[in-house]
C-alpha cells in the first residue's frame, strides 16, 4: 500500500489518519467553471490551515447550534464505515462485468505519487475539491493536475453540508473552484458526495422532501454552469433514510455507490446500475478504491458526454 494511503482497514488502528504535515504550504485553488485548460491553476497558500477553517466557521456557522467545521477530515466515505461496517471485499475482483480501477483522495493524502499509482493500474481519480462554501482542499491542484498528467481521467466532487447554505450556493462555489467540466475525454462529470453528518443529525436536521429539494438545486445548479449533471456520491442505507428513497435521479445522475464488501447489493431507487462502486476506503491505491462498471472506452465515453 502506498504510503499515503489513509489507513481504513479493521487491523488498522485510526490514529494512522494524519494531515500531512506540509498542508500549511499547500496551495489554494480557484478554477472557472467550464474551463477548458486541461490543468488547475493554484494561487498563493493562505497562511496556516487554520485559515480556511476559521472562514468556514465564521460564515457558515449558522448559530449556536451547529457545530465547527473540519473539512480536512471529510471526504468521501468519512462516515461510512461507521454506520454501516465494513465486509470482505474479496469477491470484488470475480466480478462478471468487466470493471475499471480507479480511487478518490482528499487533503489527508497530501501530494499523491501518481506515476506509481498509474503504475499499479488506476485509471482515473475523483478528488475532493471543495466543502460547503468557503473550503477548497489545499492539495487539489497537485492532485488534479497531477492525476491528469499521469494519464488518469480525472474529476472533481464536492463534500455537502445540506445545512449550511442551498444547493444552489454550494454547486456554485464547487463550480467556481475546481468542479467544471469540459469536454476533452480526461475530465469526468462534477460530483456530490452526500452522505451521512459528520456534525450531528444524520440528515442535517431536513426533511425527506427538503434534502430532495436541496440534491434537485445542486444538480440543477452543476447542469446548468458545466452542462453536465453531476454524479452522486451517496450509500443505499443513507439515501433510503433522507430522501424516502426518491427514484427521481437516475435518469439524469450517474450513481457512485459507496459499500464496503464485495458485492454491490441493493441500489437506491431509481437506479439500474451502478456507474461508480467505492468497495473499500483502503488498499492498494492511495485514499479509496473504486471501480468503473465497464471497460475503459466506456469510462472515456462517460467523460465525452
Amino acid at each position: 500500500m502506498s504510503s499515503t494511503s489513509r489507513s481504513a482497514r479493521p487491523t488498522e488502528t485510526p490514529k494512522t489518519r494524519r494531515l500531512p504535515a506540509l498542508a500549511a504550504l499547500a496551495a489554494a485553488v480557484a478554477l472557472v467553471a467550464g474551463v477548458t485548460a486541461p490543468a488547475y491553476a493554484a494561487e498563493p497558500a493562505p497562511a496556516a490551515p487554520a485559515t480556511t477553517t476559521e472562514a468556514t466557521e465564521v460564515t457558515e456557522q449558522g448559530g449556536p447550534h451547529l457545530p465547527p467545521l473540519h473539512p480536512d477530515r471529510d471526504f468521501a466515505g468519512s462516515t461510512v464505515a461507521a454506520h454501516e461496517g465494513r465486509a470482505s471485499t474479496a469477491g470484488v475482483a470475480a466480478l462478471a462485468v468487466t470493471q475499471t480501477r480507479g480511487l478518490d483522495v482528499a487533503s489527508y493524502q497530501g501530494n499523491v505519487a501518481w506515476s506509481s499509482v498509474a503504475a499499479n493500474g488506476a485509471r482515473f481519480a475523483y478528488v475532493k475539491a471543495t466543502e460547503g462554501t468557503t473550503y477548497t482542499n489545499p492539495y487539489f491542484a497537485q492532485q488534479y493536475n497531477g492525476s491528469y498528467n499521469a494519464g488518469l481521467i480525472r474529476g472533481a466532487y464536492h463534500f455537502a453540508l445540506p445545512d449550511r447554505s442551498s444547493g444552489s450556493a454550494q454547486a456554485t462555489w464547487f463550480v467556481n473552484h475546481g468542479g467544471g467540466w469540459s469536454r476533452d475525454g480526461r475530465t469526468l462529470p462534477p460530483a456530490l458526495d452526500i452522505e451521512y453528518n459528520p456534525y450531528g443529525a444524520t440528515c442535517y436536521g431536513l426533511s425527506q422532501s427538503a434534502m430532495v429539494s436541496w440534491i434537485r438545486s445542486f444538480s440543477d445548479t452543476v447542469r446548468s454552469r458545466t452542462g453536465r449533471y453531476p454524479t452522486i456520491y451517496t450509500t443505499t442505507n443513507w439515501w433510503a433514510t433522507c430522501t424516502g428513497n426518491y427514484g427521481g435521479f437516475g435518469a439524469t445522475n450517474p450513481l457512485w455507490i459507496a459499500r464496503y464488501a464485495s458485492a454491490v447489493g441493493t441500489l437506491p431507487n431509481g437506479w439500474g446500475y451502478q456507474t461508480f462502486w467505492q468497495y473499500a476506503d483502503s488498499g492498494t491505491f492511495p485514499g479509496d478504491q473504486d471501480l468503473f462498471n465497464g471497460a475503459y472506452d466506456r469510462l472515456q465515453a462517460l467523460a465525452n458526454g
